[in-house]
């Protein structure tokens, strides 16, 4: 099996397609790249801009590139040598266009009797023989289900997935079909006489009656455990092998499947066995089960990377920082993430609970008076305490154990239904237990990810997909145990630094991390600026003015988008269904202030004050990230300083003629009065290349310990001929006047440091000498002088 060294993440949209990819080839293998690594490319959407709505698995998306465009990108990557990884979404398909994704266009017109229904998820005694579809306005809904602007009209000729000549039902913008033989009559009679029946948007929450992606009505899930679905799922993907295309595949949301495992089988054999990694998050202390994958998309890295350049003894400071803005009351961030939990399953995933509560009561595990009354209340507990995303049963039966605990704990008069619920939630054989597996993970998302990391503000760099805000930093000895242990067990899985999915890019973070650093520094900011914000929310605020800064300087119009989606995800003073739109004027306003004069005044002296820290940050993190066990992912543009907020923040167009520019100048040994891009270009650059070159300097793990005053200051370790040292906590370090006499045993021979092109001999070496011009090293053998 052919592996990447590193990987470079293009996002594929109409405006940047395969052709535009295929050009940019030439300048990521200059700049040490491996593999280039698209994003989704099947037929998406109209307008799609992320490509993870697709409508048809038959063929590549012809606004972006079309087959031709993902031809001239294959044929480009072999002439240069270079791998091709491609972003794939097994677990749901797009279906806010009917017309556009021809097996829902087919379920809706012939309901449970198309040939093509077993591969939605759908309960159709639920919905009374039909499927829901929740997309009716307020203005346009009756209780008594009549629906306004509706209309009846033909198809038109070469419509999509749409037959000619048939009629149509049009709800505004969207067009539904009409089952045979049942076109005549008003809009309304026709529509009774449907398999569909169309619904209040508010009914998604509680009366949906098909498998979605997390809250996402428009996100229909398709059921690839049945082999001809997952057949007819991958056909344009087992050509892409068969043409030899693209040599691996990276997994979407496996957790959204009901067999992960037996998937990834599937795709390993239709593959023959490629390069395959998952999206799979990981809690704290939990391992990626032993799949046919070579390990996940790097979110745990991210954090660890994070963590360990965060100060740890700024955790006291800042908790009562955030325990004053909460007008005295400290967080308990389990007891925040049960509530936000606790909320998504009652709320926007309520369908899903009574779901799961009707497979439960059909299940063979009960005597004559069937399940509790209370039965879809303690299923929702047990989802809000579930400490994982998911289980794998048998795998992960203990997380099962630890979520009724908790649930008895927290409703104790629950506690004879959840003992009562346990034998069937744990029996991989029952339809019930499979699709809590499945939906305890949506929970998860929605509740912590989407929800609980926007309220909570004590440092917002650890709000991270694939980490625990409340474990605050790592030290020295846990993350050179965690990185021999990946080196042992999975040396091919993916690092990632930022990425599609990242709330704040990696630079972003670099500043907020050192925050940790100057507390007080902060506080004082911090109490400067909330004068100007709304009186209400002040821990949001917090939060707010932590990404406005660390993104400094972002213009006003992209900080207010952000204060919009992050104030709404919050979902404490507004909302995404109801918003408070003088709450979000307020945000708006506050924004407005703080990035004029006076108060900017004050943020860039912040700015200047923690320059260095951030500048050590920005390289450690990537020079880190570049070459700890396992390949990096370099995300589109973050060569260079990646400021991006969430999405669609990151997903902006990248100035591709600024980064030809960094990278010619990144040819060029750094010296004194270093430019902080292109030293961080010329980091990227020498480390893909070396590890492109000599990929045997990779294959082990070896902590190298640094001795002095200012050892807890130096991170370095050597993979076998490649050296990295870095600098964390660059603040305290600068505070205690430097290295002093620190030093650090480089192995015995010659070493060429590849920033600047100094050549050392090993042994005890100062680290004040070593790192002189940069606080980072990355040194490599030189043969040539030995």
């Amino acid at each position: 099996m052919r592996t990447p060294q590193s990987t470079y993440r293009l996002q594929i949209t109409e405006e940047f397609t395969l052709f535009d990819a295929a050009e940019r080839l030439e300048a990521l293998a200059d700049l040490g790249v491996d593999w280039v690594y698209l994003s989704p490319i099947l037929q998406a959407e109209p307008g799609s801009n992320h490509g993870y709505d697709v409508v048809s698995h038959t063929r590549v998306d012809a606004a972006r590139g079309g087959a031709e465009g993902l031809d001239a990108v294959a044929e480009v990557a072999r002439r240069l040598g270079m791998g091709v990884l491609v972003d794939i979404v097994p677990n749901h398909v797009g279906i806010a266009t009917p017309e556009r994704n021809s097996w829902w266009w087919q379920v809706l017109r012939d309901g449970r009797e198309s040939p093509i229904a077993d591969a939605f998820d759908i309960d159709w005694e639920a919905g009374g023989g039909k499927v829901l579809v929740p997309i009716v306005g307020d203005d346009d809904w009756s209780e008594d289900g009549t629906v306004g602007h509706l209309t009846l009209e033909p198809a038109a000729d070469g419509d999509g997935a749409q037959e000619a000549g048939a009629a149509a039902l049009r709800y505004w913008d969207t067009r539904l079909p009409v089952a045979p033989g049942t076109g005549d009559g008003s809009p309304q009679e026709v529509l009774a006489r449907q398999h569909y029946r169309l619904g209040h948007w508010q009914q998604a929450d509680d009366r949906l009656n098909y498998r979605r992606f997390f809250a996402v009505t428009t996100l229909a899930a398709v059921r690839v455990e049945l082999p001809e679905v997952f057949d007819a799922t991958h056909v344009e993907i087992e050509r892409w092998f068969d043409e030899r295309l693209v040599q691996g595949l990276r997994v979407d949301h496996p957790d959204g499947l009901r067999d992960p495992a037996g998937y990834l089988e599937d795709l390993d054999r239709l593959t023959g066995g490629a390069f395959v990694l998952v999206e799979k998050i990981l809690e704290p202390g939990e391992e990626l089960p032993r799949w046919a994958a070579a390990g996940t998309t790097g979110y745990d890295t991210l954090g660890l990377i994070d963590r360990l350049l965060t100060d740890g003894s700024s955790a006291d400071a800042l908790d009562a920082l955030d325990t004053r803005l909460r007008g005295g009351e400290a967080v308990d961030w389990q007891a925040m993430t049960h509530t936000t939990k606790r909320a998504i399953a009652d709320g926007i995933l309520r369908a899903e609970v009574l779901r799961l509560e009707r497979e439960v009561r059909a299940a063979d595990a009960w005597g004559d008076g069937g399940a509790p009354a209370d039965t879809a209340d303690a299923i929702a507990e047990l989802l809000a305490c579930f400490p994982v995303y998911r289980s794998y049963l048998p795998e992960g039966l203990e997380h099962l154990g630890t979520a009724a605990e908790r649930a008895k704990q927290h409703r104790p008069e629950l506690a004879d239904t959840i003992d009562a619920l346990l034998p069937v939630l744990g029996n991989a054989r029952q339809d019930a237990a499979l699709r809590f597996q499945q939906t305890s993970g949506m929970v998860m998302a929605k509740g912590v990810e989407d929800t609980a990391f926007y309220r909570y503000s004590r440092l917002t760099s650890l709000n991270e997909v694939g980490g625990d805000p409340e474990v605050f930093a790592v030290d020295l000895q846990e993350f050179h145990a965690r990185m021999a242990r990946r080196q042992a067990e999975w040396p091919h899985a993916m690092n990632a630094l930022s990425t599609h999915d990242t709330k704040r890019g990696e630079d972003v973070r670099a500043r907020i991390t050192t925050i940790a650093e100057v507390p007080s520094a902060w506080e004082e900011l911090l109490d400067k600026l909330l004068v100007l914000a709304p009186q209400q929310g002040r821990t949001f605020a917090n939060l707010l003015l932590q990404a406005v800064v660390g993104a400094w300087p972002a213009s006003e119009e992209r900080l207010v988008a952000y204060s919009v989606k992050a104030a709404r995800e919050a979902d404490a003073h507004t909302h995404w269904t109801a918003p408070d739109l003088t709450f979000e004027a307020d945000l708006a306003q506050l924004i407005r202030l703080v990035i004029a004069p006076p108060p900017a005044t004050a943020v860039e002296a912040f700015l200047a004050e923690t320059e260095e820290g951030f500048r050590a940050n920005v390289l450690s993190a990537k020079l880190l990230n570049l070459t700890i066990p396992g390949f990096p992912d370099v995300y589109q543009g973050s060569e260079a300083l990646e400021r991006s907020l969430v999405d669609p923040d990151n997903r902006r167009p990248i100035d591709w003629e600024r980064m030809d520019a960094l990278r010619a100048q990144a040819v060029e040994p750094l010296a004194g009065g270093w430019d902080l891009e292109v030293a961080k270009t010329r980091l990227v650059r020498e480390a893909l290349r070396l590890r492109r070159a000599h990929p045997e300097r990779f294959e082990a793990y070896a902590p190298l310990l640094a001795h002095g005053d200012a050892a807890e200051h130096a991170i370095a370790f050597d993979r076998g001929g490649a050296i990295t040292v870095a600098t964390r906590l660059p603040i305290a370090l600068a505070a205690r006047g430097g290295w002093g006499d620190t030093t650090v045993q480089l192995p015995e021979g010659s070493w060429r440091e590849l920033l600047t092109g100094r050549e050392l001999r090993g042994g005890k070496t100062l680290l004040a000498s070593l790192l002189e011009t940069l606080p980072v090293a990355l040194l490599t053998r030189d043969t040539t002088a030995e």
